[in-house]
């Protein structure tokens, strides 16, 4: 009996989490570029640099640990993040090692939220906790469609499925 079903709804379900993995991809892919193409962002201190943004928030994060380890080198610091989330981004667009990858989204929204938006009021105003749970599903889920983990996923079972087909033949 053939349990799987091609209708619309199915369809539907199978690729329910593309739109969600593309904007998060791009826009974490944007953060980072747009991180590491700002020279101001890379430095210690001045105008728009990660570390007056850090000294900005050490008094109202919930974890001031987090902001404090990042002012031993701001630079260091915002070279990772802006990194991070280029890498990230990567993962999810093209689907590759993309649990992971969502997982780095999801602890990269965590720590943004821990110390950054942290002091918005009301919480929903701060939108990295809206990230953090939007990379959920993605950590759960994986990239199951129009990803390279699904055609590596596909490419492990080949050899599986010719072995069974010659050995249904023989029967």
């Amino acid at each position: 009996m053939n349990t799987t079903s091609s209708g619309p709804r199915d369809a539907a379900a199978r690729h329910a989490l593309l739109p969600l993995r593309l904007f998060l991809g791009v826009t974490f892919v944007y953060a980072g570029v747009d991180k590491l193409l700002d020279p101001a962002f890379l430095s210690a201190t001045g105008d728009g640099s990660i570390g007056q943004q850090l000294e900005a928030v050490k008094g109202s994060a919930a974890v001031p640990g987090l902001v404090t380890v990042a002012l031993n080198d701001p630079g260091g610091f915002g070279l990772a993040m802006a990194l991070g989330e280029a890498a990230v981004g990567l993962g999810a667009l093209v689907g590759l090692l993309t649990r992971i990858a969502a997982l780095g989204g999801a602890l990269i929204s965590l720590a943004l939220w821990l110390t950054v938006s942290w002091q918005a009021t009301p919480y929903y105003y701060g939108n990295d906790l809206a990230y953090l749970m939007a990379w959920t599903p993605l950590v759960l889920a994986g990239a199951p469609t129009f990803s390279l983990d699904a055609a590596l996923r596909r490419r492990r079972a080949a050899p599986r499925l010719r072995g069974r087909r010659r050995l249904n033949r023989r029967e």
